[in-house]
């Protein structure tokens, strides 16, 4: 594909689809007789350009009339501080931005670009759409702090493998409660783009609850979002009023509980788990039910990607790996045998693999190795429990202990004070009938809520 312009627009091809926002809707069939820019258009030709907007109905439609005209698009989102948006555009080279607002805020942290503030309707323009450029499609990284790293991807990259329009597509309606400006959001609005299908996008500071509602609403047939989406969609009491055919967790571990309470809140749906990162594209979809995937993923590689682990993590090679870092020269993105190293830790037991978290998130007991998910998923297999957060707490002795804030499904037992003991003593029984000892938490709290980054992954130290 050379644009998405021409993906949605193809000479005597009918065109559907729309965008449906928190408080309007665009149809693709508008964006064909307008423009968000306008004449104005033309002047981005060639240009790096940081798309700032706070909502993402401009966003998603910038990306369709950029694609092909800029240069380069960098894809900000609402959570950047206004020195992480000076640094993104000093790395980037930007020299023009577009907001849906006049922020002040932002406009003077990086008062040298032009700034172009756009509706999310466009208006009548009888332009003459040329895709000259091979545009470069620059993501930032999720869960990281300070300045965020910058990765390099094409359209084709990211959109090379994507179904296009089919009779079938043509009857699903996407959502997912990711940022389309992060990867696996962006892998949603490419996939609904290029079938031509409707997509129900969320909203910075939006409840889980009313995003439900917009979803169910607009008859969403095929939704995605992190594990801890789905805890926090599942915790809210509204998951139900969703109907859908197609329901996906990525982003983090997956373990079996979450895949359990999906299947159960969804028991008509296909329920799937994708590996997929910013830096290595996706991976794999898993299908069966079970967390985790098989040996036969690495042994039998098939649509072009490649696995291998190495030192317990998961590599990648495929076309659809991100290029390069953009101003981080001493990061290497690709090994010199083309692989990715995902940082991701896997464990193969009875011939299938295990995520057992990240390389940079082990706790370190004694010199022993503490899995953080790996607690997780035994203390969120009670029915009791909606979500745990396992971390290390400083010891003199062994230098870390293992601690863990439990989320349990009953409000009404959100609190310490109102959690019975015995559910603690039986959760921290399970811990040690299933755990090795150094693994088991040494202190177990309940806590009403767990803090989330934008994401939607929970929040980790070091994260």
């Amino acid at each position: 594909m050379s644009c998405l312009w021409d993906s949605i627009a193809p000479r005597g091809a009918a065109v559907s689809g729309e965008f449906h926002g928190r408080g309007a809707s665009v149809a693709l069939t508008e964006l064909i007789s307008g423009s968000l820019f306008g004449a104005s258009l033309e002047s981005f030709r060639g240009r790096s350009v940081l798309i700032a907007t706070r909502e993402q109905l401009p966003t998603a439609i910038a990306l369709i009339e950029l694609d092909g005209v800029a240069r380069r698009m960098v894809l900000c989102t609402p959570d950047l501080t206004p020195e992480q948006l000076a640094g993104v555009a000093a790395t980037a080279e930007a020299d023009c931005i577009v907001l849906d607002s006049p922020s002040a805020g932002a406009i003077a942290t990086v008062a040298s670009l032009s700034s172009y503030t756009v509706s999310p309707r466009p208006v009548p323009a009888a332009l003459e759409r040329r895709c000259s450029e091979r545009t470069e499609w620059i993501l930032l990284t999720s869960g990281t702090t300070g300045a965020p790293k910058l990765v390099l991807h094409t359209l084709e990259s990211l959109g090379g493998a994507l179904p296009t329009q089919t009779a079938s597509d043509a009857q699903s309606i996407w959502s997912t409660f990711y940022d389309i400006r992060r990867y696996g959001g962006l892998q949603i609005y490419l996939r609904a783009v290029l079938s031509r299908s409707p997509l129900v996008l969320s909203s910075a500071g939006e409840s889980t609850v009313d995003f439900l509602g917009r979803a169910a609403a607009a008859g969403v047939t095929h939704i995605s979002g992190t594990p801890s989406h789905w805890r926090r969609g599942l915790m809210s009491g509204d998951a139900a009023i969703l109907n859908p055919q197609y329901v996906r967790a990525s982003g983090e571990v997956a373990d079996q509980p979450l895949l359990d309470s999906l299947r159960a809140a969804y028991p008509n749906a296909r329920i799937a788990h994708a590996f997929a990162s910013t830096e290595a594209g996706v991976a794999f979809d898993v299908n069966d039910g079970r967390a985790g995937f098989p040996l036969a993923f690495i042994d039998n590689p098939s649509g072009g990607i490649e696995l291998k682990v190495v030192d317990h993590t998961l590599r990648i090679r495929s076309g659809r790996n991100a290029a390069r870092y953009l101003g981080a020269a001493a990061a290497v993105l690709v090994s010199e045998d083309g692989y990715v190293d995902t940082g991701d830790m896997v464990e193969l037991k009875e011939g299938r693999y295990y995520f057992r978290g990240r390389m940079g998130g082990v706790i370190n007991v004694g010199g022993l190795k503490v899995y953080p998910e790996e607690v997780e998923s035994i203390l969120n297999a009670d029915p009791r429990v909606r979500m745990s957060l396992v971390r290390a707490r400083r010891n003199p002795i062994t230098g870390a202990v293992v601690v863990a804030d439990v989320v349990l499904a009953d409000p009404a037992s959100a609190a310490e004070a109102d959690a019975p003991d015995h559910v603690k003593n039986e959760l921290l029984l399970a811990c040690r009938r299933m755990l090795a000892a150094h693994k088991v938490p040494a202190m177990l709290r309940f806590v009403p809520s767990l803090e989330f980054t934008a994401a939607g992954k929970l929040v980790r130290p070091g994260t």
